[in-house]
């Protein structure tokens, strides 16, 4: 492990070239340890939580196939939103997942916490893991795609067909299936 003393990047200032209630785009006056100094552009997202939701069994994962315009691509995806202002990350989870499903979970659990795309933004990624869920009523968010059962055993298919490809949704998903899945119930 490396110690906080080692060298590292200094940043003398920023100042915001757009800003909106969905993304902040910033110059950043950055001066590396070597002592080169320049501009960098960063971008802040908000917040993100999602769930893997497994049944009683832990067998099946709830899914949603949807499709995402900005890349033009299909694929299945975990629920998940963006924290509401003072919510704290596993109630945007736990209640993403009743809004986009209609399903209440059982028991909830922190997984990790991730930035998708370290070098130029902020957008944490908090992912948890549910297991069991109980249907309470209809999704009240339509516009989530269609959420289906999937069975676990066939999420690496999926992964390979290229049908699973956004990072929360991977990120949950090979946490599961590596670490923290139904074999580890004891954990």
């Amino acid at each position: 492990m490396t110690s906080h003393r080692e060298p590292r990047w200094v940043v003398h200032g920023s100042r915001d070239l757009y800003s909106s209630k969905w993304v902040v785009l910033s110059l950043a006056d950055i001066e590396l340890p070597s002592g080169e100094r320049f501009e960098h552009h960063t971008l802040t997202l908000p917040p993100a939580a999602m769930t893997v939701v497994l049944d009683d069994a832990g067998e099946n994962v709830l899914m949603s196939w949807r499709h995402r315009f900005v890349p033009d691509v299909w694929n299945y995806e975990l629920p998940g939103g963006l924290l509401d202002e003072g919510e704290e990350p596993i109630d945007t989870a736990a209640r993403e997942v009743l809004e986009e499903t209609g399903y209440r979970v059982r028991k909830i659990e922190h997984l990790v916490t991730f930035e998708p795309m370290i070098g130029m933004v902020r957008n944490a990624h908090y992912v948890y893991l549910a297991r069991g869920a109980e249907r309470v009523g209809e999704a009240t968010e339509l516009n989530e795609g269609k959420f289906q059962w999937l069975p676990l055993a066939d999420v690496p298919g999926l992964i390979a067909e290229g049908k699973i490809v956004n990072s929360g949704s991977l990120v949950g998903l090979l946490h599961v299936l590596a670490l923290s899945g139904p074999k580890s119930r004891g954990k």
